[in-house]
């Protein structure tokens, strides 16, 4: 069955997101069209000839869209079945399973399916957070630095479970946590470090593009730098529309 992709994310007013969507999308739709010439994806037409299918990768979100979801859903399974598919996955573009992911975009794709053409078969993708090769690509974002402890920041949520898998994933790239809107926050994680004798600090932002929290971040880090003199903080980059974070996203629908 010859499918469709959809990547979907939150949203914002800040451009920088929504262009780091359309190169991810790119970057997909070029790794699928290299599979279709290699052979890997045959489709026969309706006259029984072996043709190549042009990938049809599209960008959705959740929020600060003219239409809603499931509406942005419906008019992308359209286009798939004029294209020649009869399959669309849905891949949600979020690092934790927060009440987006596990409700309201679920909710978004079935009032979808009530309303798109039945032809057309909506699959439902894990999020991206679930990838483990995500570790990998945080160490890499890691490794041009001269760091001696690192602090991973997040968002952060109100939500009992929410620092979780957070401070799981800190323990894995050998970080502390800190939260941009819950303590601890990132001024006390550097005070800690600092206390414990450390002088080359680096942050790794958990977060998957540049936009207005991490611009208010690296604004707090300036202002640690003035604060504390005599240590050198260190923030990295967000992950980024990389091939490496595009291939990521492939596995999840191979």
């Amino acid at each position: 069955m010859p499918s469709a992709y959809l990547l979907v994310a939150h949203g914002s007013r800040d451009p920088r997101p929504q262009m780091a969507m359309e190169q991810l999308a790119k970057l997909i739709y070029q790794h699928k069209l290299e599979d279709a010439h290699k052979g890997k994806y045959p489709y026969k037409n309706a006259t029984s000839a072996i043709a190549i299918l042009e990938p049809l990768v599209d960008v959705a979100y959740l929020e600060l869209d003219p239409l809603p979801l499931h509406a942005q859903i419906k008019q992308k399974c359209d286009r798939a079945l004029a294209c020649g598919y009869d399959k669309l996955q849905v891949l949600p573009l979020f690092l934790l399973s927060g009440v987006h992911v596990m409700e309201d975009i679920p909710q978004e794709v079935a009032k979808a399916r009530q309303i798109s053409n039945p032809k057309v078969t909506i699959e439902l993708k894990t999020h991206l957070g679930t990838q483990p090769g995500l570790i990998e690509l945080l160490k890499k974002q890691m490794a041009n630095t001269t760091a001696e402890a690192w602090i991973l920041i997040a968002h952060g949520s109100r939500r009992p479970s929410s620092k979780a898998p957070i401070e799981e994933i800190a323990r894995k790239i050998g970080a502390s946590s800190a939260y941009w809107a819950i303590s601890p926050s990132l001024e006390t994680q550097v005070e800690k470090l600092k206390s414990n004798g450390y002088k080359k600090i680096g942050i790794v932002p958990y977060f998957l593009f540049a936009g207005g929290i991490t611009d208010a971040i690296l604004a707090k880090v300036n202002e640690l730098k003035l604060k504390f003199p005599g240590i050198n903080v260190q923030l990295v980059e967000p992950l980024g529309a990389s091939t490496e974070l595009a291939n990521l996203i492939i596995n999840l629908i191979e």
